[in-house]
């Protein structure tokens, strides 16, 4: 069978497929001289560099300008704070361990805390003042504004401690929840021959991304057995940093096997069983708190629909009937 068959009435012509012969031939040699030929990369990655570079100068100086005001900010706080000597005395450490329960260890973390209480009175008060008293969009008379205005004052000044104490809630909600499988974990790794800091070392680093709070907390826990002389001291201070009662009762069989040499093992266990429990009975006695709390909502918004879908269109049958008569 002839090729020259299959192709069309043009191309039949031996000029014209010489032509396509010497196209194609071209087309190979210019593919096999590009495959062979040795490309010098050296001025695209200088470009590729000198754009890394602009792009990292960029970011630097972004970096920098952000830094330089956060720390304006700071060095603002700082001196009001130091100013009005509110990091001294009893009262400043006690907020610094409520800090630490709910996270926020470093010492501009204190700074930030004590200058909130004393510029958010100032600030939601005197914009109460401007609102309510000389702006006065409700015609209140002057002591109402007055009395709203130091209500606002005083919202701001408790605005910090409500917010610390839901940080300090959620924290801990969060840190009961992981902490029976964290046990789990502990079990296996004092069973396999690691002793408490090895142990806890490991296990933060397991649930680093599925419970962060409790690695964290474990993660300065055993940072503290292996630098400070007294390991009671650095498991006591666990036990303040988070303080509920499952915690409190994990650091005491800690203890216990640290003075009495019992098995570890066997007490993670069984505290482990007990918080599973404990957290299984909770469950329950909130499902069996939700027919009481349903009851109220039910009677307010389920009964009247369900009386008027039901009794509706016989009273409006007896008012016809009677207006019929």
């Amino acid at each position: 069978m002839d090729i020259t068959t299959l192709l069309p009435g043009w191309m039949k012509s031996e000029d014209i497929m010489a032509i396509v012969a010497g196209i194609a031939a071209m087309v190979v040699f210019l593919m096999i001289w590009n495959a062979l030929l040795v490309k010098d990369s050296l001025p695209e990655r200088i470009k590729s560099l000198e754009k890394r570079r602009s792009k990292l100068k960029a970011e630097a100086v972004a970096e920098t300008r952000q830094r330089s005001q956060l720390i304006a900010r700071e060095n603002l706080m700082h001196r009001v704070v130091k100013k009005m000597k509110l990091m001294r005395g009893e009262k400043a450490r006690q907020i610094s361990a409520r800090l630490a329960q709910a996270g926020w260890r470093s010492k501009d973390a204190l700074v930030t805390y004590l200058f909130a209480r004393i510029a958010l009175p100032v600030v939601v008060g005197l914009f109460a003042v401007i609102y309510c008293v000389v702006q006065n969009p409700f015609d209140w008379p002057l002591s109402v504004g007055l009395m709203v205005s130091l209500g606002a004052a005083l919202f701001g000044y408790s605005l910090p401690g409500i917010l610390l104490k839901n940080q300090i809630s959620k924290r801990y909600a969060l840190i009961r929840k992981a902490l029976p499988d964290a046990l789990d974990l502990l079990v296996i790794c004092t069973e396999a021959g690691l002793n408490l800091d090895s142990g806890l070392d490991r296990v933060c680093r397991e649930i680093a991304n599925s419970a962060p709070e409790l690695s964290d907390e474990f993660g300065l826990t055993s940072i503290e057995l292996g630098f400070l002389p007294d390991r009671k001291e650095a498991l006591g201070n666990l036990a303040k940093r988070v303080d509920f009662q499952a915690m409190t009762t994990l650091v005491n069989t800690l203890l216990q096997t640290e003075k009495y040499g019992t098995p570890l093992a066997v007490a993670l266990r069984v505290l482990s069983a007990e918080m599973r429990d404990e957290r299984l009975m909770k469950a329950e006695e909130k499902a069996a708190r939700l027919p009481a709390i349903m009851t109220v909502p039910m009677i307010v918004f389920i009964l009247p629909a369900l009386f008027i879908v039901l009794i509706g269109p016989a009273v409006l049958k007896a008012i016809d009937a009677f207006s019929g008569s």
